[in-house]
Parts: C-alpha cells; sequence; structure tokens
C-alpha cells in the first residue's frame, strides 16, 4: 500500500473533500483513491443516519466502474428480520466493529454473507463512523481479494473511518438543519434563515396568493372522540391540502389547531399573479375532492365536519417575528388579516372555497358573485366569490 497516499487522502478528508461538492463525489473520489492506493475493494457502503420523521436514514454504494448508488429507508427497517441479523444493527447498537470472513464458518450467521459470497466477495468488515457526541453511523467494506483483507489493509480502513466520520457529521448536521426547517418553517423560510435572516424585525415585503383553511365543527368533533383519534384525523386532513399545495409551487407556513396558513410567493421573472392564482386555484379543488374521498375509522362521528378555503393575493411581511429569542418565521399584514376574515365568511355560508374579488378578477375560474360583506377592522366592505360549482348551505352547528 502507499502510505503517501493515504496520508492524502485523510487529510483530503480532514480539508472537507473541496474537490467532490457532493456526498456521491466525496465518496467517488474516496473510494477512487483508496483503490490507487492499494487497498482492494469492490463494494463499499456508507449508512448515514437521519433526523426526519419519514425516513430513518440514507446509504451511499460504491463499486469500481459505477456511480454511486443512493437510497432512503423509512423507519420500520429497525423492526425488519433482515436488518435485525445484519452487521449493521450490532454496529448501530453497540458501536463495535464487525468483521465476516467468507472462509469463516461463524459468518454465516449474517444472511448477507450469501448475497456477497454470489458476487464472489472473500473478506466484509463495518465499521462505526462515531460522531464527536457518540451517535453512531456505519460503513462497510468488501474485498475479493483471495484470502481476504490483510492486516495491514484492516488498519488502513480503520484509520480512514475517523476522518469519514467527521466529514459525515458535518455534511449530516447541515443536512438535519435544513430538513428540520424544511419540516417546521417551509423551504423558503428555511433557506432564509439557514441564510442567516434570524434577527427579529428582519422582514421582507414580498407579493403572494394567501391560502387560508379551517376545519368546521373541530370543537365539536374533539368533544366526541378520543385524542389520538383526533390527531388521526388532522394528518389525514392536512395531507390532503399539503400535498396539492406543494405540488404547485406553495409552501405551508404554519398549521394553527386545525387551521393551515400556506403562500404562493408572485416572482415577476418566473410568471405572473395569474399563473400564480391558476395554480392555486387547481390546489384548492385537489384538496376539496381529497378531503370529500377521506374515509375514517369513526366515520360516523366525522360525517358532518367540513372545511373552507379562502383564498386572496396582494403585499405581505415575511420574516422574523417573537419576543426574546423566541421567533416565527411568518407573514403578517393586512392581506393575511383579510384571508382570515374570508374564511370566516366561508364558513357563515357554507362554502368550501371562497376568493377576494381581486383573487377572482385575477384568476378565471368559474366564480358566483356571492355579495359584499363587512369585514371587521376594514372600511370598506369586501366582495366575496364562490365557485360556481358549489352551491351555499348553512355552515355545521
Amino acid at each position: 500500500m502507499n502510505v503517501s497516499e493515504l496520508r492524502d487522502i485523510n487529510e483530503w478528508m480532514i480539508g472537507g473533500a473541496r474537490s467532490a461538492p457532493t456526498p456521491p463525489q466525496m465518496m467517488a473520489e474516496c473510494c477512487e483513491r483508496l483503490v490507487r492506493a492499494g487497498l482492494p475493494l469492490w463494494r463499499v457502503g456508507v449508512f448515514v443516519r437521519t433526523l426526519h420523521p419519514e425516513i430513518y436514514g440514507r446509504n451511499f454504494l460504491w463499486k469500481p466502474g459505477a456511480e454511486v448508488e443512493l437510497g432512503t429507508v423509512d423507519h420500520d427497517i429497525q423492526n425488519a428480520p433482515e436488518f435485525i441479523a445484519s452487521p449493521l444493527s450490532t454496529v448501530f447498537k453497540q458501536g463495535l466493529e464487525v468483521r465476516a470472513r467468507l472462509d469463516d464458518p461463524a459468518s454465516a450467521r449474517f444472511p448477507i454473507i450469501e448475497d456477497l459470497r454470489a458476487e464472489g466477495v472473500t473478506d466484509y468488515i463495518a465499521l462505526p463512523l462515531i460522531n464527536t457526541d457518540g451517535f453512531v453511523n456505519a460503513s462497510s467494506w468488501t474485498t475479493k481479494q483471495p484470502g481476504g483483507f490483510t492486516e495491514e489493509q484492516l488498519n488502513a480502513l480503520r484509520s480512514i473511518a475517523v476522518p469519514l466520520a467527521r466529514y459525515i457529521e458535518i455534511v449530516t448536521l447541515r443536512r438535519t438543519a435544513s430538513l428540520l426547517l424544511d419540516t417546521y418553517v417551509g423551504n423558503r423560510a428555511g433557506e432564509r434563515i439557514l441564510g442567516g435572516q434570524i434577527r427579529r424585525g428582519h422582514a421582507d415585503t414580498m407579493n403572494a396568493a394567501i391560502w387560508l383553511s379551517d376545519l368546521r365543527g373541530f370543537t365539536a368533533l374533539s368533544d366526541r372522540l378520543p385524542a389520538e383519534t383526533i390527531v388521526e384525523i388532522l394528518n389525514l386532513y392536512f395531507d390532503c391540502q399539503v400535498a396539492a399545495i406543494r405540488e404547485q409551487g406553495g409552501e405551508v407556513l404554519k398549521f394553527m389547531g386545525d387551521g393551515l396558513l400556506a403562500v404562493f410567493p408572485v416572482d415577476e421573472y418566473v410568471s405572473d399573479e395569474a399563473q400564480v392564482c391558476s395554480r392555486v386555484l387547481e390546489a384548492a379543488r385537489e384538496s376539496r375532492a381529497s378531503v370529500a374521498a377521506l374515509q375514517f375509522s369513526h366515520r360516523e362521528a366525522v360525517e358532518r365536519f367540513r372545511f373552507g378555503i379562502a383564498l386572496h393575493v396582494g403585499r405581505v411581511l415575511y420574516g422574523n417575528i417573537g419576543g426574546g429569542d423566541r421567533l416565527d418565521f411568518t407573514c403578517i399584514g393586512p392581506a393575511v388579516n383579510l384571508a382570515a376574515r374570508l374564511e370566516k365568511i366561508a364558513g357563515r355560508l357554507g362554502r368550501t372555497v371562497v376568493a377576494s374579488e381581486g383573487f377572482a378578477g385575477i384568476c378565471n375560474g368559474g366564480w358566483s358573485d356571492l355579495g359584499e360583506f363587512p369585514i371587521a377592522g376594514f372600511a370598506k366592505a369586501e366582495r366575496v366569490y364562490g365557485l360556481a360549482d358549489e352551491a351555499s348551505r348553512a355552515a355545521p352547528g
């Protein structure tokens, strides 16, 4: 082995692997350089656990002459028999390395060994990648070299695992921060926060279509059903909206009990107001259909609940608002207030979708004029429009 090249690889990773700007590129370059340094690698895997509500971890798999394969697994993997019986399970739980030579009968306890044998692998070692706080990720290294890895080669892999763990920790922390911000405050807000927009009062104005929805009859529903069932209903209900909103380019800013606030920014360099509002209306129609198709285990108890969406377009203030060191990244302004008032009118009329005159005038979506209504806190009455394919009905009590 080329000791000098191995030292260079270690220093390259400690320095941030700057010649490889993405994790897959870093892994490919690292493995290729290790092979050139004399390590007879066949299949290499890196397995990184994530802090994500749906994803347990990500995996990166490298083979000579092939692109690095990326994959994700959900949290159910922890209960899968093949994972429980794998070397990686031991690495994750105990932080210990696990070696499995294919000529050692004791290695047969790992089901993966038969798959590796079919590939011509002679040796396998799984190494922990330990963060500074003790959190454990994992790597696996295989070879087709007759007789397996030498002790010198194993020591080289162990030495590489240390800077590799540090690189992964740094990249994962940044990715985790981005994912958590995306999950809890939305993608655009997350990007701004990571970009340094973190001071109270830090805010920008933007033109946006505003979506404000609310679930009707929720208080009575909460009184009739167990809390666990209410959470299940809310999650299903919000799923119907969030998927449609994001698909049409919107961003969910916050959930307020059974309410939802979303914005669809109008970027004059990408699309005009009419295009954005048309996408908002499409999302509203999709949400309406999805909610109508929902099936619940307590169907008889939730038959009477309906929801309403108010749509408006205008200028909003978008940024940090709060007290002390507890801030919320949200949008405020008269346009948001008007949307909230319109949603209450939708409830009184028993309508699912209503829009302001400004929104309906921009978006030619088949509207009915529902009349003028006084708006609390506003000097002028607002003309309100509803979709022509809906009929007004008494709101549920």
